[in-house]
């Protein structure tokens, strides 16, 4: 029984290292031309755009009460009726279609009569309706 003495290896066959990465390549290489790459959409430079447009504001006041101010055009707000609302808040959304149009109530209405307001302008296919709160001061 002659045993030879084993030898360390002090080398390392990479032969699989690379067959595993031409394999790698080539799939790479097969896939990479079927991927469509997103396509992002930028603005020109001559483009000017919009300011926003200021928004109807339907003011209810303690006594309940019905305001209307463009603050569009001016800042005074005048009486209106429910009935009268829609056709004025209508009347000026025919004009400028992109207005939209807030309410904003004293602290001391009750909610139920934010909902009726806004219930009757959705109710009558006004776009865009939204609520106006003050923001909280420091």
């Amino acid at each position: 029984m002659n045993r030879r003495p084993r030898r360390f290896m002090n080398q390392i066959n990479v032969v699989p290292y690379i067959d595993v990465m031409l394999v790698l390549l080539i799939i790479f290489m097969v896939t990479a031309p079927l991927i469509n790459p997103g396509q992002i959409e930028l603005p020109s430079v001559g483009q000017s755009l919009k300011p926003p447009v200021a928004p109807l504001e339907v003011e209810i006041r303690k006594d309940n009460s019905l305001y209307l101010r463009d603050l569009e055009k001016s800042n005074t707000a005048h009486k209106v009726s429910r009935e009268d609302l829609v056709d004025a808040v209508r009347e000026q959304q025919k004009r400028n279609p992109e207005q939209s149009v807030v309410i904003s109530a004293d602290k001391s209405v009750r909610y139920e009569e934010v909902l009726k307001v806004m219930d009757v302008l959705q109710s009558n296919q006004v776009k865009k309706v939204g609520l106006l709160a003050k923001p909280r001061a420091g």
